[in-house]
């Protein structure tokens, strides 16, 4: 597995942020660029965890901001991440 920074690209004031909250730099480990994102929005809360749920059975797994491209973007930093889990490394 590779290790990924995923860095937020929009400005704070950006409007896009309205839909998703802010994480800030979150260093994760995954097979490719696309799988840190899976990764990284895994990590999340998503409402089917909480008791405040939209609507029976509605996940928001896929509107996660670190899915956007146009608020994160994805850097490898490493070709090899060591031993250890699929999962997040550093918030």
């Amino acid at each position: 597995m590779k290790l990924y920074r995923l860095v937020p690209s929009a400005a704070p004031h950006d409007p896009r942020w309205d839909n998703a909250p802010r994480h800030g730099v979150v260093q994760v480990r995954a097979f490719s660029p696309a799988d840190a994102r899976v990764v990284a929005a895994q990590a999340e809360i998503d409402f089917l965890d909480i008791p405040a749920k939209p609507g029976d059975g509605t996940t928001t797994e896929s509107a996660s901001a670190f899915r956007d491209d146009k608020l994160y973007h994805v850097v490898l930093e490493s070709e090899t991440a060591g031993d250890g889990p699929r999962g997040i490394v550093a918030r």
